[in-house]
């Protein structure tokens, strides 16, 4: 089974910007419109998987790739127990 993945590009100066950012995509993977989320602001993927890993009994995986120079890009995304 693939992936359905969230790709956005949205960047926030501040923790407290990608915190209100986060919350809402975790309402959204817990209701299932999609399992991972894909972004270039470390600050998302960091407070996305600390907010899906909180009382859950899912798997959070949280990877980072480089891309074009220094460019980075962070996944983060659930895996049900049982599934790998």
């Amino acid at each position: 089974m693939g992936i359905r993945w969230k790709k956005e590009d949205q960047m926030f100066e501040t923790l407290w910007e990608a915190e209100m950012w986060a919350d809402s995509i975790v309402n959204e993977m817990h209701a299932q419109l999609y399992e991972g989320y894909e972004t270039s602001d470390h600050k998302i993927a960091y407070v996305l998987a600390f907010y899906l890993s909180s009382g859950h009994d899912n798997r959070v995986i949280k990877t980072e790739r480089f891309c074009k120079g220094d460019s980075r890009v962070y996944r983060v995304w659930m895996e049900k127990p049982g599934e790998s």
